[in-house]
């Protein structure tokens, strides 16, 4: 359901819509999914209260961080009000984590010490060196963010299984009549 490849938890957390702009699809529409993406994010091993009102400053959080990051793509500026929501829930508890004799890891906390690390790892990301390798997939239906970490620097989708595949199979039936 959930998927994990724009290379940063805040860029990932913003990927919770699928087809922004074409085929609208938030798979954060409930409480309990909100706490799948949260385990499913390995941000805690546990959600022990997730409402409506976590639910909706999560999404608040996740709408500041795109649109911080799309200006950042377009070299725009930010929005204050994007900027100061996403600096106060970074400033919040983060999770609690704990390694256990058994060499795992215990992550504890709510679903306000989890949007803390989403929106730290946004800060880091659009205050660091890496804020200008963040692109938008290059798939026509895809609004997914990601950090292009390759070499040159000319990554184009934001997962070759995914989008890539499927506009390289796009373009070959395009050149050979949809045969």
């Amino acid at each position: 359901m959930f998927t994990f490849v724009s290379g940063n938890a805040a860029l990932d957390f913003a990927g919770t819509v699928a087809a922004r702009t074409t085929d609208y699809r938030d798979r954060l529409a409930t409480p309990a999914a909100l706490a799948r993406w949260l385990i499913a994010a390995d941000l805690l091993d546990a959600v022990p209260e997730c409402d409506e009102t976590a639910l909706r400053r999560a999404v608040a959080v996740r709408e500041a961080v795109y649109r911080l990051a799309l200006a950042a793509i377009r070299g725009e500026p930010s929005g204050e009000s994007d900027r100061a929501l996403v600096n106060d829930t970074a400033a919040g508890q983060l999770p609690l984590v704990t390694l256990l004799s058994d060499h795992t890891v215990r992550r504890t906390g709510g679903v306000d010490a989890a949007l803390a690390a989403v929106a730290r790892s946004a800060v880091e990301l659009l205050g660091g060196p890496d804020r200008e390798r963040i692109k938008q997939c290059g798939r026509d239906n895809c609004t997914r963010l990601y950090v292009d970490t390759s070499r040159g620097g000319t990554r184009r989708w934001c997962d070759m299984a995914r989008c890539g595949n499927r506009a390289k199979s796009a373009a070959f039936r395009a050149r050979h009549g949809g045969s």
